[in-house]
């Protein structure tokens, strides 16, 4: 009795509880939305991960690669501890390098106060998840905790990388919600009334499609006054992506309008009187929204990667703002990234995210699919 029960309930599931029963079994997609998960909320507490502020910097330290964390003192063990950097000159060469000070360590520590910030941009707070001690050892000071290493002014990359990822997580995200609403509006224009309508909307599309993306940024970009805010500067930049990937939703809207709007359903609600735009949004969109769903976020990568070629170009955010193409500004020049390989390390955060997302939207397009 309860298979049959169970095969009832399959029958008259929603297409949503299909989707989200076959998602569940998807192995690679499961994990990817695990990983999208923990970045983003990375990115939401990033000044309570990050040790040091947006601002901080010590000239001492900078191009310093990724602080070593040690265990044991003079063959005794003392915990987590790193060494204070000291500038060594080469007498052969007279090359000046950084090498650990061994004379006396500093303890790492948890939950410790530093740079103040606002939770959520609300609530004031100083508290930091780990920490170097202010005194070493044997009372000198000046220690610090660089885990991906520093860049060119000495700030700490790994600070800047999770407090970069707030705007390279969001931007591409929010401009793909309104690449969504606006490609489903003026796709379904296109599509359902057709004639000068479509053919005008058609030819637009075609014109910013046929136009080379960095141009275009750079044309666009060009509209933006100098001297903005970064908030402004957020704004503009959800605006440019916005503008430049809503073409692909539109086509694909309008080619399911022109499959669907002849049909039997359709014809029946305009004899019944029913209004356009009713028949539009309520009728059909809904019938292939899970497909649409699939396409925003199977675009959401390409939003990422333009907006951080838009920061690594200096088209988008600009120091002292960060995100995680400006970040990769220091590793514009192939001398610079021999001598300093860790500068490369935001790249890898945007790969994995990248990935992500196309591992995400190859589940819910095989969990969309009613073939499958």
């Amino acid at each position: 009795m309860a298979k049959i029960k169970s095969k009832e309930d399959y029958y008259l599931a929603s297409q949503w509880t299909l989707m989200l029963r076959k998602l569940r079994k998807h192995q690679l997609a499961r994990v990817s939305l695990l990983v999208l998960l923990v970045l983003y909320l990375m990115a939401l507490f990033a000044d309570f991960l990050g040790p040091y502020g947006l601002d901080e910097f010590d000239g001492l330290y900078r191009n310093s690669s990724p602080t070593k964390v040690h265990t044991t003192f003079n063959g005794e063990r003392v915990g987590l501890h790193v060494y204070k950097l000291t500038k060594s000159i080469n007498r052969e060469t007279f090359e000046v390098s950084l090498v650990e000070d061994t004379s006396e360590y500093y303890k790492i520590k948890w939950f410790v106060h530093g740079t103040e910030y606002k939770i959520l941009g609300l609530i004031p707070a100083d508290l930091h998840l780990f920490g170097v001690s202010d005194t070493g050892s044997n009372g000198g000071t000046g220690a610090k905790i660089y885990l991906f290493g520093a860049d060119s002014l000495g700030r700490d990359i790994f600070s800047r990388v999770l407090l970069g990822a707030r705007i390279s997580l969001t931007i591409p995200f929010a401009s793909a919600i309104i690449s969504f609403f606006l490609g489903i509006a003026i796709g379904s224009i296109s599509g359902y009334f057709g004639g000068i309508t479509d053919i005008i909307i058609q030819r637009i599309i075609e014109v910013i499609g046929a136009v080379p993306q960095i141009p275009l940024w750079m044309a666009l970009s060009a509209a933006i006054p100098p001297g903005i805010s970064t908030i402004k500067m957020y704004f503009y930049m959800t605006l440019i992506l916005s503008f430049i990937n809503w073409t692909g939703m539109a086509r694909t809207v309008r080619g399911k309008f022109l499959s669907l709007k002849n049909e039997d359903y359709v014809m029946a609600a305009r004899l019944s009187g029913v209004s356009t735009w009713k028949i539009i949004w309520k009728h059909l969109v809904p019938g292939f929204m899970s497909y649409l769903i699939v396409s925003m976020t199977l675009g959401i990568p390409g939003s990422i990667v333009g907006e951080t070629s838009m920061s690594y170009l200096g088209l988008g955010i600009k120091s002292p703002a960060t995100s995680w193409g400006v970040l990769l500004q220091e590793a514009s020049s192939v001398t610079d990234v021999a001598s300093h390989p860790h500068k490369l390390i935001p790249i890898i955060f945007v790969t994995i995210t990248v990935l992500a997302f196309n591992f995400l939207g190859d589940g819910l397009r095989d969990a969309a699919d009613p073939y499958k």
